[in-house]
């Protein structure tokens, strides 16, 4: 549609609102001159030809209709490429802002009208419509003989209109800008930063207030908020903005303009960060995050190195929830995707904070608390020692080269590999090294754990023998990830479990736990103590699958077991098809990257359809293996 087409298809609707119109009338709404619009009209009549016809008399223009229906449809075609009303979303935002806007309760076939739609497309729009803001605690209402209405509290509204229809509504409607101007001014001289969100709750707020809809009656949550320092920012802001609009505003609209402010992101910069007040209540609540960390996963977090910014984050993301501020994370399904282990971390948090503050934390704040986790678990990687490994060979240095090749195929990039001839091979020269590679016997003991290979190696069998070690051995080599599971290296058959139909997910882990208890793979008391760690919450990960653990006290390993059910077993609210049964070490330092990696492997292994049918499907031990050797 062209411009003259819009134009036209205004000309229509306006005649559809108000049957009769002066050209002088027209040309001013137009903005053009009254001989486009006797031309527009003219045009617009063989358009309408056979079913309406617009008529002068004395001046004046008015619409005749002849034929109802094929007005209508010719309505319709005229307004079809109207991208106002191209779609369900552009008109159930229309129809909202004529709601939100309107004094008096609306008709249907005014609206619909309006969009030059139809009754059964306007009825389906409006009933999406209310499906959409019922969660918002808003709803539409139709009044006998009288119309629609808008109903619901002013603020319930304002949040509505902020997370779902402000571009809609409010995207031809910058500031005036002298309030920017006012604006740039008062943050300038704050250790705030002025966000986008700062100006959409502003410029809601002004419209709003000036147009007769003012807020009343806060929680009284919100009027502690007028303690802060932040509030004595935006009431000098509100002040200057009140007597250049001739309007004073109550303590009301100057707490909604804040909570941007009093939720916003955490600074980028440090010096602005620290200049905020920090809500002495963060440091503890931090602290009970790290322990329930460490009771559920076992994963020492200790004092982080960005624990201050971490505090911060804390703060705005709790003042954001309770005060419905959005923050709309933009790599939610990437994170949770990549960071697996960082994802479970932030979901303990999550529990946490509701238990503390009565708040529900959303999956885009979910996503933020993941991503200190994923931080903390990379830097906790940076700062391991690279790992060095020798690799002895009886013969010429050729031959050793070509060993180290194959090596490079299996190991990270990171290892540092040191060729030795088996002459050279000393204990006090060894035991500088992690891990040592040989195709001969040792001229002399080691206590270094030590690897037999062949000058031509299956790399398979060399991964599986590097896995034995990481358990055995405690060797922390890092392994490039192409097809291999490190947690097969913890895995034999003593520790792999087929549960029959019937027997529940109470009686398998018994099961597995005393079995691990007779084979000393865990203490006596390990079967009571995870029964008590059961107590304290679900240890279902998703619907299929169960990772139940708890501390073994018969050494310092890792200890792993796996039980397949030949059909699911119900555990509170999910139907558990596996159970990654864990025997954790006492000790785990924030470095310990077998335990961090077994998590995430569990954790992917969960989330892949594909591979966890193969390991449900898994009759016997060797069935699993090929499971988790085929897959990367």
């Amino acid at each position: 549609m062209g411009i003259g087409d819009k134009r036209i298809a205004s000309i229509l609707l306006a005649f559809c609102r108000t049957h009769t119109l002066s050209a002088g009338e027209l040309a001013e709404r137009l903005e053009v001159s009254e001989r486009t619009v006797r031309n527009d009209i003219k045009q617009l009549n063989e358009d309408l030809s056979g079913c309406a016809a617009i008529k002068s008399a004395q001046g004046r223009y008015t619409l005749y209709i002849y034929d109802n229906e094929a007005f209508h449809d010719a309505r319709v075609r005229l307004a079809e490429s109207d991208e106002r009303f191209n779609s369900p979303r552009n008109r159930m935002d229309y129809i909202f802002g004529r709601l939100m806007r309107a004094e008096a309760p609306l008709l249907t076939d005014d609206l619909a009208y309006e969009m030059s739609i139809g009754r059964s497309t306007f009825t389906a729009d409006l009933k999406k419509l209310r499906a959409e803001i019922e969660p918002c605690q808003l709803s539409i209402l139709g009044k006998t003989s009288k119309g629609l209405v808008l109903e619901g509290s002013e603020s319930d509204l304002r949040h509505y209109v902020l997370e779902s229809a402000y571009d809609a509504l409010y995207r031809d409607y910058p500031l005036d800008p002298e309030i920017m101007e006012l604006v740039d001014r008062t943050f300038a001289r704050s250790p705030f930063e002025k966000s986008g969100a700062f100006q959409r709750y502003l410029t809601v707020m002004l419209d709003r207030f000036l147009t007769g809809h003012p807020l009343a009656n806060l929680p009284q949550a919100f009027y502690s908020l007028t303690a802060r320092r932040e509030f004595l920012v935006i009431d000098e802001l509100l002040e200057a903005v009140g007597r250049f609009l001739h309007v004073e505003f109550p303590p009301e609209e100057k707490l909604f303009v804040l909570l941007p402010i009093v939720g916003m992101r955490t600074p980028a910069d440090a010096e602005n960060m620290k200049a905020i007040e920090l809500d002495q209540a963060m440091a503890p609540l931090a602290d009970k995050i790290f322990q329930a960390v460490r009771l559920e996963l076992n994963i020492s977090l200790e004092r982080p190195e960005f624990i201050d910014e971490f505090l911060y984050h804390l703060m705005f993301m709790i003042n954001r929830l309770r005060f419905h501020v959005r923050l709309k994370s933009d790599v939610l399904a990437e994170l949770r995707e990549k960071y697996p282990l960082a994802w479970q971390m932030a979901g303990v948090a999550a529990r946490v904070i509701r238990s503390e503050y009565g708040v529900e934390v959303t999956e885009d704040e979910r996503s933020y608390l993941a991503s200190y986790f994923g931080v903390f678990l990379e830097e906790s990687a940076k700062r391991r020692k690279p790992f060095r490994a020798a690799v002895v060979c009886g013969t010429g240095r050729v031959t050793a080269r070509l060993v180290e090749a194959q090596l490079k195929r299996v190991l990270d990039s990171s290892v540092e590999l040191t060729l030795l001839a088996v002459e050279k091979a000393t204990p006090e020269l060894l035991s500088e090294f992690g891990l040592i590679f040989t195709t001969v016997q040792l001229p002399c003991k080691t206590d270094q754990p030590v690897i037999f290979i062949h000058e031509i190696f299956n790399e398979r069998d060399l991964r599986h023998k590097i896995e034995k070690a990481k358990y055995w051995d405690q060797v922390d080599v890092p392994v490039l990830d192409n097809n291999w599971f490190v947690m097969v290296g913890l895995l034999d058959e003593s520790r792999f479990f087929r549960f029959e139909n019937g027997e529940s997910y109470e009686d398998a882990i018994e099961r597995m736990a005393d079995e691990m208890v007779l084979q000393e793979q865990v203490d006596g008391d390990f079967p009571a103590r995870l029964r008590e760690r059961e107590k304290l919450g679900s240890m279902a990960l998703g619907q299929t699958a169960a990772i139940p653990h708890t501390v073994q006290k018969a050494g310092d390993r890792l200890v792993l077991a796996v039980g397949t059910f030949a059909s699911p077993a119900r555990y509170r609210d999910s139907d558990v098809r596996v159970i990654f049964l864990m025997g954790l070490p006492e000790q785990v330092t924030s470095e310990d990257s077998l335990l961090i990696r077994v998590y995430e492997e569990i954790i992917r292994v969960t989330k892949d359809e594909a591979l966890m049918e193969k390991v449900v499907n898994a009759e016997d031990f060797q069935a699993l293996l090929h499971a988790l050797y085929r897959q990367a």
